[in-house]
């Protein structure tokens, strides 16, 4: 039901948290003392995320198609960021944001309702901000991004970096000059990459991986910087490169060596229906960091981090998907998987706020069609 405004005057959005367990979740965590006062620190660039659903199909030249599903998020470094925080990590995030209606909107729903630290985030007078329209039908999808270059250096912070128990860093360019004092101070660097659009996978990118903790890059970008024929292949090779390696496989799970330990575990993933698996990657690597800073085992890092990914990919919604822990409370008490299958999250149980089981209902993408 659509609540009405009084005549003449606009509406204002609801910017309420959707997680309001994220920070009983997040005292648990952090239990043992005090410590940095964030947990994770990234920077990158914030996109607008316009996702239409429902489709048929792509729309013909020429022609128009009208549907009732829309979903709008904030993309880009913004879908880990969202993914982490929601998990009760206290994140800080250094992004610039355009001085426009999207750059406020995104701006105020990452800071009041996702709970997202923009500290070090800048809004740059005339620029104006990314966007992307995405389509979605049956199981494919296309986009349309605009995006005009951003002034200053994306990670030119302007300060010194913050304290945290770790940071987040894209390898696809060479590891910032932040990330690296942080690591000497102590904090734990984790490092992700996108696809290589030229094909050309140079073997540099891997020479950055010095500088790096924990590396989580997909099953084909594993294979194809290491030229190798197997995801344990090309996690074997990657452990001799970094002290954590974890090879997503998608509806396959995931594997991960700890070079450090001789630790190895494999993992499948959680068997739920998917319907879009657009961002999954960023909701496991959040849960992976938070299950790392909480200590847990190799393997139930990764089982966490499958159970995150397996929530989001129900939906359509980016960023605002990634669950909070009402829905992996709701999905304990669901049957949507085999008790047998269950039994093998049962290690999340004492990371569940009691306020979640009161809070089942998943965050709905901020502008949606109402029903």
């Amino acid at each position: 039901m659509t609540q009405e405004t009084a005549t003449g005057r606009a509406p204002e959005p609801s910017l309420a948290d959707p997680c309001a367990e994220r920070e009983p979740a997040g005292e648990r965590l952090h239990a043992g003392g005090a410590g940095p006062r964030l947990d994770v620190f990234l920077s990158g660039q914030v996109f607008m995320d316009m996702i239409f659903t429902g489709l048929p199909g792509p729309p013909p030249p020429g022609t128009e198609i009208v549907t009732d599903g829309l979903g709008s998020a904030p993309g880009g470094v913004a879908n880990i960021a969202v993914a982490m925080s929601r998990l009760g990590l206290r994140v800080g995030l250094a992004a610039p944001f355009g001085d426009d209606m999207f750059g406020a909107y995104l701006w105020r729903t990452l800071a009041e309702q996702e709970d997202v630290d923009l500290g070090l985030s800048r809004r740059v007078p005339g620029w104006s901000t990314p966007v992307t329209v995405s389509m979605a039908y049956d199981s494919d999808r296309a986009m349309v991004t605009f995006v005009k270059p951003v002034p200053s250096p994306l990670d030119d912070l302007g300060a010194p970096p913050p304290d945290a128990r770790a940071c987040f860093v894209d390898v696809d360019r060479p590891v910032p000059p932040w990330a690296v004092e942080m690591r000497a101070r102590g904090a734990l660097v984790f490092g992700d990459l996108g696809w290589d659009q030229t094909g050309a996978w140079p073997a540099e990118v891997l020479d950055r991986l010095a500088h790096v903790d924990v590396f989580l890059p997909n099953a084909a970008e594993a294979m194809a910087y290491t030229r190798t024929a197997s995801p344990a292949e090309a996690a074997e090779a990657l452990a001799g490169r970094v002290p954590v390696v974890v090879v997503k496989r998608g509806g396959d799970g995931a594997l991960a060596i700890d070079a450090r330990t001789g630790e190895r575990a494999e993992v499948g993933a959680l068997p739920v229906e998917a319907l879009d698996p657009t961002g999954a990657g960023d909701v496991f690597a959040a849960g992976f960091v938070f299950a790392t800073l909480a200590g847990l085992p190799l393997a139930e890092r990764l089982r966490f981090a499958n159970l995150c990914a397996g929530l989001s990919v129900r939906h359509r919604s980016g960023s605002l998907g990634s669950p909070c822990w009402g829905e992996i409370a709701a999905f304990g008490e669901s049957a949507e998987v085999p008790e047998a299958v269950l039994a093998e999250y049962a290690f999340v149980i004492p990371f569940i706020p009691d306020a979640a089981a009161d809070s089942v209902v998943r965050a709905e993408p901020t502008l949606r069609t109402q029903h």
